[in-house]
Parts: C-alpha cells; structure tokens; sequence
C-alpha cells in the first residue's frame, strides 16, 4: 500500500489514484486555456474595444478558482 501524492489517501495499488491523475490533468488543462484566451483574442492590445457583455465574461473565465 502506498500513500496517493495527489490526495494524500491510501492507495491500494503501488500507485496514485487513477481518478486523481485525471483531475489533475483537466484542472492543470483549464489552466492553461484561461491563460491562452488573452493571448488568442489579443486583449492585451485593445481591451476597450470590446463590448461590456464579452469583457465580463472574459473576466469570469479568467479569474482563479477559488478554493473552498
């Protein structure tokens, strides 16, 4: 039995969690597509130039989890 460096539960198996792996992997994806979106819609050149509604939810996407 092993200690799972993700969850930090008991492993059955000499590994960690399968479930956990897969989390990990998606939360660190979501993370790098809330980066990319400045960069692929060029907002760091003109943010005033777009309408109030896409700003917001610009600024929805963008904004960190938080952690309960």
């Amino acid at each position: 039995m092993k200690i799972c460096s993700i969850c930090h539960k008991i492993s059955a198996t000499e590994q960690d969690h399968l479930d956990c792996i897969q989390r990990r992997s998606i939360e660190l994806e979501d993370e790098n597509f809330k980066n990319e979106i400045p960069e692929k819609l060029n907002i760091s050149k003109d943010s005033q130039a777009l309408g109030v509604e896409v700003r917001a939810i610009l600024e929805h996407l963008t904004k960190e989890k938080e952690e309960s």
